[in-house]
């Protein structure tokens, strides 16, 4: 009898992430995952390679957040090395994230093989799930496994070692099962009982001022319209975060912005608050733990979420759902439309925080030289559209700036996730321009920040995704320096040189241009955004401190969980 037809491991992983739609592989090339490469080159996937592995992982995080399909990184054993930051900060992003490295031949680990280190030990801290792959035979139903384990609840990122020989081990073809991801992974919306919407809805009808916060399961299969008819229906306030920015536009009247208590006036008032909805918000460090001062200890909590443990984790709460929390939005919509709503007094005093806020962030945008972050976010405001993606990284210019830019589109308004790790606006920005070539990408960022993955402007040339850059330029670690000062009296550690950033892109292949006065800004803005290459603007701007920063000193001098 003739034999069966071999494929080799290679190939398996290939035809894995074909089945789930996988398509864009973020990588940079390494011995171990070199048998891997040619393969899947050979099959059709496009490879986004980076100049170091942590941005390689920040691309595939933002490429799964933004999409919502899974992110792929891969990279070989010390890639991996460089990787593990990337994880951390994905785990906090909550992106459903597959990491592949490969490492030395099987039967030689353990034996102080070339570069050898403990990948899978090294990975469990900072994803859901790790593990190795032992035999070429198993690479279907462990890919299958990752992903089911990175979509499942919470989301976050996964997982898997897999060495060079069983990449190149062949196996007869009738001895491996593929599955359809739909065989393996729910995509039916999980609801609520009737009973707990009931409850949920009579609780909200009683409350004087209730308020919605959404976080980033709000975004995971959501796109905003059963959000948005739940608010229309209640006429409840809502307040966004993470990646539930712009799942109802900021511009919506019963949106009262970004919920950031440091930069939005309006969140400071959920301490006011006598029932809460935190609907796909963690109660974490962002809302006070839900606990007093930030949430007041006789409020009412309904808390809905895709993940049994996230309830109730620091707080008991009055109505715990859990499921899909778009589904459950719809369902409270329905329900909600079975009573008559009325505006409540409460919407008044948030709009008017929210008014002076603008107010007081418009008086700083005065013309003068060196220039306030503010008088360039105003300036770039004007030649922004809907459609644009917006990416902020950390420190105070940024900081402003997220105070400042509204979120009007779904997936489309990104900083920072709770880890507060600088440096992943570059990748991101990428991975947006590489998902939506046809949509300006503009992101923001701090010299300091700059610093981490500026070197990824190779990457947006060599792949022709003419992104948008406006640098900040105070020369120093801007929030750090400030709260230095205000709570230590000195700055240390914390100063830097007004660098020529704009020399260092224009010699990677992009556009560079320096920005050093208020009348130079408007006409250099307007010419980077019709440009079709990858720019940046470095603006020399002031050190001048922000909200967040502000909140931050006090939060310091106080010894006191504030929110953040």
């Amino acid at each position: 009898m003739p034999s069966a037809r071999t494929v080799t491991g290679s190939h398996l992983i290939a035809k894995a992430l074909q089945l789930e739609g996988v398509k864009n592989v973020f990588t940079l090339a390494g011995d171990h995952i070199l048998p891997a490469l040619d393969v899947m080159s050979d099959e059709g996937f496009r490879f986004i390679d980076t100049r170091h592995e942590q941005a390689a992982v920040h691309m595939a995080d933002a490429w799964g957040r933004i999409t919502g399909q899974p992110g792929v990184a891969m990279y070989t054993t010390p890639g991996f090395a460089n990787a593990v930051p990337g994880l951390a900060n994905a785990m906090h992003s909550e992106s459903p994230l597959l990491s592949i490295s490969g490492s030395a031949e099987l039967h030689e680990l353990g034996r102080g093989a070339m570069q050898e280190i403990d990948q899978v030990g090294m990975a469990r801290p900072t994803t859901k799930g790790a593990w190795m792959v032992t035999d070429a035979r198993r690479i279907p139903d462990m890919i299958a496994h990752a992903l089911r384990v990175a979509f499942s609840g919470r989301r976050g990122p996964v997982h898997l070692t897999i060495p060079v020989d069983i990449q190149q081990q062949s196996v007869a073809e009738d001895e491996v099962t593929f599955y359809e991801p739909s065989s393996y992974r729910s995509f039916t919306p999980s609801p609520a009982s009737h009973d707990q919407i009931r409850e949920a809805i009579e609780l909200l009808h009683s409350a004087s001022r209730p308020l919605i916060v959404a976080g980033n399961a709000a975004a995971y299969n959501g796109s905003g319209e059963s959000l948005a008819r739940l608010i229309e229906t209640t006429r409840i306030p809502l307040m966004t975060e993470g990646s539930a920015r712009g799942l109802v536009s900021d511009d919506h009247e019963y949106c009262m912005g970004f919920f950031d208590s440091g930069l939005n006036r309006a969140a400071r008032l959920i301490r006011e608050a006598d029932v809460v909805v935190l609907l796909g918000k963690k109660q974490d460090l962002i809302v006070g733990y839900a606990m007093p001062p930030t949430v007041a200890a006789d409020a009412k909590i309904i808390q809905i979420d895709p993940s049994f443990a996230e309830i109730g984790r620091n707080r008991g709460v009055a109505v715990g759902i859990v499921g899909d929390t778009d589904a459950i939005a719809d369902q409270l919509a329905a329900e909600a439309a079975k009573h008559v709503w009325r505006e409540l007094p409460w919407l008044q005093r948030l709009r008017a925080e929210r008014q002076a806020q603008v107010e007081s962030l418009d008086s700083l945008a005065v013309p003068e030289a060196p220039m306030h972050a503010m008088f360039v976010h105003k300036a770039i405001r004007q030649h922004l559209s809907d459609d644009d993606f917006l990416i902020f990284d950390g420190g105070d210019y940024c900081h402003f700036g997220r105070a400042f830019h509204p979120a009007r589109t779904a997936r489309s308004w990104w900083y920072l996730p709770t880890l507060g790790m600088l440096g992943s606006t570059m990748p991101t920005a990428i991975a947006a321009k590489l998902a939506y070539p046809d949509r300006r990408v503009v992101m923001f960022t701090g010299d300091g920040a700059f610093g981490f993955n500026g070197m990824e402007f190779d990457t947006a040339v060599r792949h022709n995704l003419a992104i948008v850059a406006i640098m900040g330029n105070d020369a120093a670690w801007g929030i750090d320096r400030q709260i230095q000062v205000g709570v230590y009296g000195k700055a240390v550690a914390t100063d830097l040189l007004p660098t020529r950033y704009d020399r260092v892109v224009r010699g990677l292949g992009g556009y560079g241009e320096l920005v050093e006065h208020p009348d130079e800004l408007p006409s250099a803005v307007e010419r980077v955004l019709k440009l079709d290459r990858p720019a940046l603007l470095n603006v020399q701007i002031q050190n001048a401190i922000s909200p967040r920063a502000e909140a931050a000193i006090a939060r310091w001098k106080s010894h006191a969980p504030l929110p953040m």
